[in-house]
């Protein structure tokens, strides 16, 4: 699905990224893991081409996609549902999700647009009972199914997700990763950045550990949740399992 040589991305003289490398299978949630600042959301910016690499390869169901503009990205499978959820505010929530398909409506595909629109109502009924609301007075948890569901409107076949669990309730973020399985089940393929590191190993089918730019780790989830460094530096001396 997914396959990075290579990848050197940054801002400017300042390089985040330094040779990283990884892959991606259908089907499967990956996720990366990392401290504040160890280069995980350059990464996904860098893979929706909203930061352009520097140095090596980025191929997508086998098309090098390598700095190319972020509606080809999408065009071709692969959306980002950002930190932060950045939606808008002062638009409606059906309005944040029909943006999510500007590619089929520039392609007259308006019967799949609405198609989609349907699916998503399906997958989020709160979402179709506030249509006409405004997202900014969504709560958090609402807004980022706005994300996800904006995400998703494209009908995407690889989905990055940053941080979805930022500033939201314990209850709210074991709801969010529960759809994030649902996607995974749906035969979606998800690679998800998270700071949440216990939650998202115990949902995912494996993981990479991050630092300064660089990946230092990777295996299973199990094999994560159950390496000593990990658990020292990542779960906190309290952990225990996520479904507990």
């Amino acid at each position: 699905m997914l396959k990075i040589r290579n990848l050197e991305s940054g801002y400017g003289n300042l390089k985040v990224l330094k040779g990283l490398s990884l892959h991606v299978k259908k089907g499967e949630i990956v996720t990366i893991i990392g401290a504040n600042g160890a280069g995980k959301s350059t990464l996904l910016n860098t893979l929706a081409s909203l930061v352009k690499p520097s140095h090596g390869e980025i191929l997508l169901q086998g098309i090098n996609i390598t700095g190319s503009f972020p509606n080809f990205i999408v065009k071709n499978g692969c959306v980002l549902v950002p930190e932060g959820r950045q939606l808008y505010p002062s638009m409606t929530v059906r309005e944040n999700l029909i943006l999510g398909a500007y590619t089929l409506y520039r392609k007259r595909e308006n019967k799949k647009a609405a198609e989609n629109l349907e699916n998503i109502y399906s997958m989020f009924p709160v979402l179709e009972e506030r249509r006409t609301q405004m997202a900014g007075t969504l709560s958090g948890g609402e807004q980022q199914m706005v994300a996800i569901g904006r995400a998703l409107m494209s009908d995407p076949d690889l989905i990055l997700m940053d941080e979805p669990s930022m500033g939201l309730a314990p209850l709210i973020v074991k709801d969010i990763l529960r759809i994030v399985v649902q996607l995974r089940d749906k035969g979606k393929t998800v690679l998800i950045v998270e700071q949440n590191a216990r939650a998202v190993l115990e949902i995912a089918d494996r993981g990479y550990v991050m630092e300064t730019g660089s990946l230092i780790l990777e295996g299973s989830a199990e094999e994560l949740l159950d390496n000593e460094d990990v658990k020292r530096a990542y779960l906190g001396r309290d952990y225990k399992n996520f479904t507990d």
